[in-house]
């Protein structure tokens, strides 16, 4: 009787030691599980559907070129707002190849006053597919200006889109009010012009190329469904 009971003794140990083994090791998986980014903070910025996404990021730095469709120049005064919409001039790919922005989606925004100059702020993203998406994105400050004179107003402002500011510039300095704008802009600024005008023959406003000057850089991740 005391061998049989040392006999079975031995494989109730290695029946409990195996419990205690397999009740250690899963504890591990939970925890490597939950240090990762929790799925439930892209449901909040994307309401949950039937449908199965994919969602991408653009890292902030990105940069973005654009187009302007409307005129060849964009002209504003130093104290000019005024809104523009752009065209993203090339696809944008992750490294992967997949395309996140086609090429002439639109990004809204305007033109305002910065340190002397101008600068592009990006407000929507506008996708072909009509989808949007708020953007933080910005350009560099565009500080070359002209001056006007009664000589060359006309040919600053021939083709190009003209703030509201600085069509009155251009007005109050060449006297000519047949001038040919590409497209003029509805904005800010116009009222505070009548100081610069009094008694002057000559001026300034800031010439912008679109194409070179107003390249974004996104200043915070954009997310894109």
């Amino acid at each position: 009787m005391l061998n049989l009971h040392r006999w079975q003794a031995g494989p109730v140990l290695i029946v409990a030691l195996g419990m205690v083994s397999s009740t250690i090791t899963p504890l591990t998986v939970p925890a490597s599980v939950s240090a990762n980014p929790a799925p439930s903070r892209v449901a909040q910025l994307f309401p949950p559907s039937g449908d199965s996404y994919r969602y991408q990021t653009i890292p902030a730095g990105t940069r973005i070129p654009v187009r302007y469709d409307e005129a060849e120049k964009i002209v504003v005064a130093p104290n000019e707002t005024a809104p523009v919409n752009l065209r993203v001039a090339r696809n944008l790919r992750n490294t992967s190849g997949v395309l996140l922005v086609p090429a002439g989606s639109e990004v809204r925004g305007k033109l305002v006053p910065v340190g002397g100059g101008s600068q592009f702020i990006a407000e929507t993203l506008i996708l072909p597919d009509g989808n949007s998406y708020p953007i933080n994105a910005e350009s560099r400050v565009v500080t070359r200006r002209e001056e006007v004179s009664r000589v060359n107003g006309t040919a600053i402002a021939t083709g190009a889109a003209v703030g509201a500011g600085a069509a009155a510039i251009l007005f109050g300095v060449t006297g000519n009010r047949r001038i040919n704008f590409g497209k003029v802009l509805a904005g800010a600024g116009v009222g505070a012009l009548g100081g610069l005008l009094l008694g002057k023959r000559r001026s300034e406003v800031i010439v912008i190329n679109p194409e070179t000057d107003l390249t974004l850089r996104l200043t915070s991740s954009l997310a894109l469904r």
